[in-house]
């Protein structure tokens, strides 16, 4: 731990219940860690702590003339498809020279100790796969992936050229990045995969996002009214914070490997 870090308190209801040693009290539908089912949302808190900044960060060097929300659209695209792939490209660069952090390793150690885990998560850097994550939902997609504009095609590979954007080898449609742009839908099989896992777990973790954005906002309150007990993880409270039955102020790579350690005496 490092020596700036106060250790964090976990209330023992929240240790037994992840556990599995909890009475049963009426509400969860599980009593014991193989049968625990456990949803975890993500948002850019998380990912900003490996370095990445937010999307909505100021823009920098060429970048920081253009507001990230005038060129995360269709609209953008079709009006300067080269700007979109270049700006694009700029930021896969940038993902590739972080790693995840404490958190994302915690998550995926997690996932191994219950029985069913689904990672939600906001963001598009793929940060929880590379820790290790496996059953991950990526609601807004993923900045690694490129696909045809067209047929929808995914490119593996593609050829770069300076001066143009790459086009699709199956039907010459211009590629883009896999991600959800502003006026596009969330990928439908992966909202309702999100939707049907946040009303049948046992307990919902809500880290690193400000539990404002939708519909991501609202699985949180799916799986409260549903029974589920909610934990927040967050740098400072959200609307989330008083609805939660417990909350955590602070950096998730430092509180969720200290959860992980202390609910499994690592």
């Amino acid at each position: 731990m490092p020596a700036d870090q106060r250790p964090v308190t976990f209330p023992s209801e929240l240790i037994s219940l992840l556990r599995g040693t909890l009475p049963h009290s009426g509400t969860l539908r599980h009593h014991s860690a193989q049968a625990l089912k456990l949803v975890a949302l993500t948002g850019a808190g998380v990912s900003q702590e490996s370095g990445l900044r937010t999307f909505r960060d100021a823009q920098v060097g060429l970048w920081a003339q253009y507001k990230p929300e005038d060129l995360a659209s269709p609209q953008a695209f079709r009006r300067d498809p080269k700007l979109i792939w270049d700006w694009y490209a700029w930021r896969r660069e940038a993902v590739k020279a972080v790693r995840p952090n404490a958190g994302h390793y915690a998550l995926a150690d997690l996932e191994k100790r219950v029985s069913e885990f689904t990672l939600v998560t906001q963001n598009v850097d793929g940060l929880h796969r590379m820790a290790g994550s496996n059953n991950v939902l990526e609601l807004h997609g993923n900045i690694q992936r490129v696909r045809c504009s067209e047929c929808y095609t995914f490119a593996e590979t593609w050829d770069d050229d300076a001066g143009s954007v790459p086009l699709c080898k199956l039907c010459g449609g211009l590629l883009r990045p896999d991600v959800v742009w502003f006026g596009e839908a969330l990928p439908r099989e992966q909202l309702e995969a999100a939707v049907e896992a946040a009303r049948t777990c046992d307990v919902f973790f809500s880290i690193g996002t400000s539990g404002v954005v939708q519909p991501a906002a609202s699985l949180a309150h799916a799986a409260r009214n549903r029974g589920a007990v909610v934990v927040e993880i967050n740098a400072e409270p959200t609307p989330l914070t008083p609805k939660a039955n417990y909350a955590f102020h602070g950096k998730s790579g430092e509180i969720l490997p200290e959860l992980v350690k202390a609910v499994w005496n690592l």
